[in-house]
């Protein structure tokens, strides 16, 4: 559906401004009227990374006059795979600083407002109400809820993008015209179902692909032009090279925006989507062990059993020497439990120490009461017991 310009055009171009968007002005459908509109917006980018990166770039050059940008990240060797707008250089530097940087490079005429804090309850309501449109560049469920149940609050649309692997999807939610996130997705999935990027690893050009596309439904948005994908979920897979829609309709019994909503302020999130199950929680609970303690046992040759429960690709990256590579799946899967010795103590390790929590409690739900984890994974034994070694 055709939705009316979201602002309201700024009062003229300046001579430098029509020659640098002068092939937006010549779009019948952009025009002067809809170039104003745009230097007029506010828009805020919640995130500087995979998928901020791509969309505050062309976000900049399309002229877009005040970006926002919530990030408290800095930047690691390991972004640069896929988040374009930092650099070599900008290694350890403030991710929205060296954001800002790169913008003003694109384009000197848009104003940048920095927000280096972690998006949370205490604070997301006064940074959306500033700004007329969200990007959500996040990273993880509790966040992507957060940005939903605020936008919705506030009357505010937002531009959704997710990304894994070679799969990515986008969609606009506006409860003023269609549906929310909650509409498509009223639960979180359970913890561990769904690996995060730095888990399961995405291909760099991807967020390039829906980055561009939030950016398109902005200024569609922004402007007042074409079809936004509002009631759309649009799914891409880059091995096929196929785009596909879904319809998305809105929820009356949804629980934020449905006909009675239950969700009516901003509520715990974390819990929400419980980041690690209740079960390895109780698993972990004085039986996790240190990067330091696990040396000491392999140092003085303790009767144990080191299993690595990432992917075999994980494991080719770096691994702790002595473990045995067996993945979290087959456990869940209950094949992997005839593999366990009955004499020795099972040591469990993952890439930060999620995983193998969640393989703990099924360990401990099937009688092996003793076994332990690693806390922080081989990410926390790299850094303090081999930093030679790389890390992911």
């Amino acid at each position: 559906m055709s939705l009316p310009p979201l602002v309201e055009p700024a009062a003229e171009l300046t001579v430098d401004e029509v020659r640098r968007y002068s092939r937006h002005l010549i779009i019948p459908d952009v025009g002067m009227d809809g170039q104003k509109r745009l230097k007029n917006a506010k828009v805020l980018c919640v995130g500087a990374g995979g998928l901020g990166s791509p969309a505050l770039m062309y976000l900049a050059a399309a002229g877009v006059g005040t970006l926002g940008i919530v990030e408290f990240d800095t930047v690691d060797e390991s972004n640069l795979q896929r988040q374009i707008i930092h650099g070599q250089s900008d290694i350890g530097r403030s991710k929205a600083e060296s954001a800002r940087d790169s913008i003003k490079e694109i384009n000197p005429y848009v104003e940048v407002i920095l927000h280096e804090d972690r998006l949370d309850n205490s604070n997301v309501m006064e940074i959306f109400s500033g700004y007329d449109l969200i990007v959500d560049g996040t990273d993880n469920f509790a966040t992507r809820y957060l940005v939903n149940d605020a936008a919705v609050l506030l009357g505010k649309p937002y531009v959704w993008g997710s990304i894994y692997r070679f799969d990515g999807q986008a969609s606009v939610f506006w409860a003023e015209h269609g549906p929310c996130y909650r509409c498509l997705y009223p639960e979180a999935p359970p913890p561990g179902m769904v690996p995060s990027c730095a888990e399961g690893g995405v291909l760099g050009v991807l967020c390039a692909s829906i980055g561009s596309i939030q950016v398109t439904e902005a200024i569609k948005l922004l402007a007042g032009v074409g079809e936004p994908l509002v009631g759309r979920l649009m799914i891409y897979d880059a091995l096929e090279m196929n785009y596909r829609q879904v319809k998305v309709r809105k929820d009356p019994n949804c629980a934020l925006c449905g006909d009675n909503p239950t969700v009516t302020e901003l509520i715990d999130y974390e819990a929400f989507c419980g980041v690690v199950s209740e079960e390895a929680q109780a698993a972990a609970q004085g039986a996790t062990i240190t990067s330091k303690q696990l040396k000491a046992w392999l140092d003085e040759d303790e009767d144990i059993f080191l299993i690595d429960v990432r992917e075999p690709n994980e494991y080719e990256i770096v691994s702790i020497p002595g473990a045995t590579l067996i993945p979290k799946n087959e456990f869940l899967m209950g094949t992997a439990l005839e593999k366990m010795p009955q004499d020795k103590k099972i040591v469990l390790h993952c890439k930060t120490g999620v995983r193998s929590a969640e393989v703990l409690a099924v360990l401990k739900s099937a009688g092996f009461g003793d076994a332990v984890h690693l806390g922080g994974g081989v990410i926390g034994w790299v850094n303090q017991i081999e930093p030679h070694k790389p890390v992911y």
